[in-house]
């Protein structure tokens, strides 16, 4: 017990420090940005991740939720009157809510079932959002009013750098704290195996049902942030490539790794930019540089280099 809190303290010891470092060789503005988009993104990733990489369940249609939480910011104060802060409350229960009506049926299912069944509320999101032009804006999108915090209004990339920083030392904390928990225990045992979990007497259905709500919080959440922060919204925020870029982000850092996340987050963010001097091979380079690392690093970034470090100290 105490070895893990005391590898919890330093994962966000060390978060933390990087967060207030990084500023100080930042050039621009844009690097702030930059910096936001791997937050929100890991934010997203990590809420993933105890659903695929704790609890073992498979889900394509992720970025459903994180467009319902970026435009439940856009609706609420321009067609409810409602604060922007609250909208982002509203986002993520109405998030929560949709995810425990719909588990409950889909997640009896398993494999490639689940997989397709997951794909399908994504898609089924993200119709809706783009045919209801009246509230969303439609294919064109719509834009979103500004954060007000006690009479100021939130602007500026380094603002918005320390508060989805802030954003994610939060979701991260809860995340590593959540292993040591009845339920992250549960988790674990689903993703070894269920039938094993079940007659241990873990509750399998109920525990991936909560996994399923938890995943979709942290998405709503993430994308009511990026929302803000971009001050526009459209759907591809919701699309299935969004999904796919998301299961990459923590496939590619390691599944059951919170760090992971966030190191497969900035992967995935970063190396796009760094790319476009390849101009119109920036895509295959992308490509080719995550099947290589796939290849190679099967289980993640992040456990493989723990690998790597134990045996080098060994």
């Amino acid at each position: 017990m105490m070895t893990r809190l005391n590898r919890r303290s330093v994962i966000l010891l060390a978060l933390a420090t990087m967060m207030a470092l990084l500023p100080l060789v930042f050039p621009s503005s844009y690097y702030f940005r930059v910096a936001s988009l791997v937050w929100v993104s890991a934010l997203a990733a990590i809420g993933l991740n105890i659903l695929m990489g704790k609890a073992g369940q498979v889900s394509l249609g992720h970025a459903g939720f994180f467009g319902i939480g970026a435009y439940a910011v856009a609706i609420g104060p321009a067609h409810l009157g409602v604060n922007a802060l609250a909208a982002v409350g509203i986002g993520a229960l109405l998030s929560g809510l949709l995810a425990f009506l719909v588990g409950r049926p889909i997640l009896r299912l398993k494999g490639h079932y689940l997989a397709i069944a997951t794909l399908g509320l994504g898609v089924l999101i993200a119709m809706v959002i783009t045919t209801e032009s009246r509230w969303t804006g439609g294919p064109d999108g719509m834009p979103v009013a500004k954060l007000v915090l006690f009479g100021w209004r939130v602007s500026g990339s380094d603002t918005w750098y320390w508060i989805t920083a802030g954003l994610l030392l939060i979701g991260t904390w809860i995340a590593l704290n959540l292993d040591d928990t009845p339920t992250g225990r549960a988790f674990r045992a689903l993703h070894d195996s269920e039938t094993a979990a079940r007659v241990a007497g873990v509750a399998v259905n109920r525990f991936k049902l909560q996994a399923f709500v938890i995943a979709a919080v942290y998405a709503s959440v993430a994308g009511s942030a990026l929302a803000m922060m971009n001050g526009f919204v459209n759907p591809d925020q919701a699309g299935f490539l969004h999904s796919v870029e998301l299961v990459t982000m923590v496939v590619l850092g390691g599944l059951g790794s919170i760090v992971g996340s966030i190191v497969g987050a900035a992967v995935l963010v970063v190396l796009p930019q760094a790319l476009t001097v390849f101009q119109e091979y920036e895509h295959f380079m992308l490509g080719l540089l995550i099947i290589v690392s796939m290849i190679f690093m099967r289980d993640g970034m992040v456990p493989m280099l723990a690998r790597l470090i134990t045996r080098g100290r060994r």
